[in-house]
Parts: C-alpha cells; structure tokens; sequence
C-alpha cells in the first residue's frame, strides 16, 4: 500500500484508472486518528494490502467531506474505482483495518 496526501486529481487518476483508492479523513487533534495512522503506516509498502491511501485533511477539505457525506473524522472509505466497497468509522484495530483495505476483489 502506498500513503499520499489526498487532492481530487489524485483521487480522480486513480478511480478513472479502476484503482483500488482509499481515503482516511485525519485530524491532527484526534487521538483515534493518530492510533489509526500508526497502523496505516505500518502497511506501508506491504503488497498484500491493495492500492493507495489518500490522507485527507479533515479541517481543510468541506468539499470532499460534504459530497461524501463524512460526518467524523477517523472515517475510513475504500473504493475499488467509483464503487464505494467499505466505510467505517473509528477503527483502530490493525487486522480490522487491513481486513477493511482488502475488501476490493
């Protein structure tokens, strides 16, 4: 799994592309997502867990939050192109979330 900070060019290559593409919507004030963070990390370059993260900045990026309709931050969205396939919210625990970045077929 490779870890990018999110734009929505970025976010759009890799879903015209039929990408698997993940976006976690961090705040630096959230404790759950710093946990979260730390397990990411340790994904990281790990080829059994597909596609890409994208960190979206949960104070700065309204846009994306209101056309996704992302309500907290720690919200974890993977999608496999344009098809949502998994969303969740305040998980922390390591084998949860890889099972969760591993729902794309």
């Amino acid at each position: 799994m490779d870890i990018e900070p999110y734009s929505p060019e970025n976010l759009l290559k890799r879903q015209k592309a039929g990408e698997v593409v993940s976006l976690s919507f961090f705040a630096k004030w959230c404790s759950t997502c710093l946990m979260q963070e730390k397990v990411f990390h340790s994904f990281k370059g790990d080829a059994t867990v597909p596609g890409t993260l994208l960190v979206v900045d949960y104070d700065q990026s309204r846009q994306i939050m209101k056309k996704l309709r992302v309500h907290a931050q720690s919200t974890l969205i993977v999608f496999m192109g344009y098809k949502e396939i998994h969303r969740s919210g305040g998980i922390t625990d390591p084998r949860v979330l890889r099972t969760a970045l591993q729902a794309a077929p």
